[in-house]
């Protein structure tokens, strides 16, 4: 890719992994770029108050758990001793680390950094409320709007209170609750309840649909609900929270559903992970002809344009899914159209995953939205207990699956399982992406004896040929 930049003028409003990926590509393609967002770095929800503190405490969580499982292997750690304010402490740092690195890239590649606010005056114009309390303009030929999106609230109940968290809040670590409740089962809520019950919370999960992760194949998070089920007080399923009530010292919880034994029930603290809006208010689209959707969401074409043409939007302000990975291919993509490169957002699969123990990783096409669709395929699972690998670890009870087209033989979708699978499922992305064959799969030579052999294995699973699978001809 060459550095061809026109020479425009860009501003991006917000600089979370969509933001700052976009500021920096157009900074690359010769564009001159501001970057404007409250933080004092680059970084956005992603690196400040979700993807990065959150991983780092879930691998605290990952070394609570082999500890204790550790006893079969011969070995005994004893009792983990938490010292909170290190930890704390550690995961900040991890934060302050990254973000640095942020903003050092953002100097070198010459992008004008604002720490403040921005709202769109038109389609060419932002004014800047700083932080330091000072007010400029900056003008520009484009504006690309990544404000990401913040933890949804339950309808007429206050949301960061002292007792009742975003999960924001809940990363702050201010303290481990005796009792926790985790009101969604989502990805978001499974990550930070698996945290606090690491710590030593009792977390309880209610979630209103009749599965964790709604809309994931079952069979995946079943392996999850198992290991979840020793680590967690209780998970409610078809379970609704109808009314929550703060007190100085609890909070008084009211639920409806027919695994609720006790209607009314008190917590320590509450978490509440129901999902995340995009944050679009305020952002001055009145004056500009930018779309809003029924769903909240701005309406954008391929190249991530709105209804204003010199106004882009990316990230969660967009849609689903709200992955900060997707939202960094839109703002490489945004800025590439900006530069007037001929290309659009248009990939074949963007993978999920859930960063629990086991995590759940998945692309493409789901089991679950094949059934949905009538669409006919084929789905080859290959289990963690033939693989040499996961047993070595004392991990396999994980599963890795591909859903293939059973005509072409091409790789429509992956799932899987297990510690890990959030590495493992690049393979099935590249394979999604590229319409890779089964018998690409099956023929690529994977190194012995890892995790990574499941993914060829299950391919040859398709062929009813797998080496650690046994299964008798028919007739």
């Amino acid at each position: 890719m060459s550095n061809d930049g026109n020479g425009a003028r860009v501003v991006v409003v917000g600089a979370g992994p969509g933001g700052y990926a976009a500021a920096f590509m157009a900074a690359d393609l010769g564009l001159q770029v501001t970057l404007i967002d409250a933080d004092p770095n680059p970084g956005g929800t992603c690196l400040y108050r979700g993807c990065i503190p959150s991983k780092a405490l879930l691998h605290v969580v990952k070394l609570l758990h082999e500890t204790k499982h550790a006893g079969v292997m011969g070995l005994d750690f004893g009792q983990a001793k938490i010292d909170l304010d290190k930890l704390r402490d550690w995961k900040n740092g991890v934060v302050a680390q990254m973000t640095a690195g942020t903003g050092q890239l953002a100097k070198m590649r010459k992008v004008t950094y604002i720490q403040g606010r921005g709202r769109l005056l038109n389609g060419t114009t932002v004014a800047v409320t700083r932080l330091d309390g000072g007010q400029e303009t900056v003008s520009s030929d484009y504006i690309i709007l990544a404000t990401g999106s913040r933890s949804a609230a339950i309808p007429g109940q206050p949301l960061n209170t002292a007792r009742i968290m975003g999960s924001t809040a809940a990363l702050e670590l201010a303290d481990i609750p005796e009792r926790l409740l985790v009101v969604g089962g989502n990805y978001i809520g499974l990550e930070l309840g698996s945290v606090y019950a690491a710590l030593g919370s009792r977390v309880t999960v209610a979630e209103m649909m009749p599965q964790l992760a709604p809309g994931t194949d079952r069979d995946l998070v079943r392996i999850l609900a198992k290991r979840l089920g020793q680590d967690l007080e209780a998970i409610w399923l078809n379970t609704k929270v109808a009314a929550m009530q703060e007190q100085a010292d609890r909070v008084q919880v009211s639920l409806e559903g027919d695994q609720v034994e006790q209607p009314q029930q008190e917590f320590d603290k509450v978490l509440v992970a129901i999902g995340r809006v995009p944050n679009t208010e305020d952002l001055g689209l009145e004056n500009t002809k930018v779309e809003i959707g029924p769903d909240r969401f701005i309406k954008v074409d391929q190249q991530l344009r709105t209804a204003e043409p010199t106004v882009f939007a990316i990230g969660d302000l967009v849609g689903q899914p709200l992955l900060a990975h997707k939202a960094t291919h839109e703002g490489r993509t945004a800025a590439e159209v900006i530069a007037g490169h001929k290309v659009a957002f248009e990939p074949q699969a963007i993978p999920a995953v859930i960063y629990t123990d086991p995590e759940i990783a998945s692309v493409g096409l789901t089991e679950t939205e094949a059934k949905a669709q009538g669409r006919r395929v084929a789905v080859a699972r290959f289990s963690w207990a033939a693989s040499g690998r996961a047993t070595t670890h004392g991990r396999n009870d994980g599963l890795t699956k591909l859903i293939i087209d059973p005509d072409s033989e091409r790789v429509l979708g992956m799932g899987i399982a297990g510690p890990g699978a959030g590495e493992l499922i690049a393979e099935g992305t590249l394979a999604v992406e590229m319409a890779a064959l089964a018998k690409d799969v099956a023929l690529t030579i994977h190194p012995h004896p890892t995790l990574s052999e499941t993914v060829m294995e299950a391919a040859d699973v398709f062929f009813g040929q797998s080496t650690h699978v046994f299964r008798p001809k028919r007739g």
